[in-house]
């Protein structure tokens, strides 16, 4: 699973929208912790994304045995 919660900071440069930029700071936002939460979220999507690309295969093996069998522990569901 992808942690990134109390990483060490790393300065870096950007190319940001020069207006855009201007913008966000007329209305007091934090770029740099703006950038590093969005880029966080989009490389988060993108690991998962891979994940289930590389175990679509796994996943639809398992998902056929279960259709097929039932759940291992069905007879013991109280719901």
């Amino acid at each position: 699973m992808l942690r990134f919660d109390n990483a060490s900071k790393k300065s870096t440069n950007l190319s940001l929208n020069s207006k855009v930029l201007e913008a966000a700071r007329e209305m007091g936002m934090n770029v740099s912790q703006t950038v590093d939460e969005l880029l966080a979220a989009e490389v988060r999507r993108r690991y998962w994304e891979r994940w289930n690309s590389a175990n679509q295969e796994a996943i639809a093996a398992y998902n056929a045995r279960i259709e097929r069998e039932g759940l291992p522990l069905a007879p013991y569901r109280s719901f």
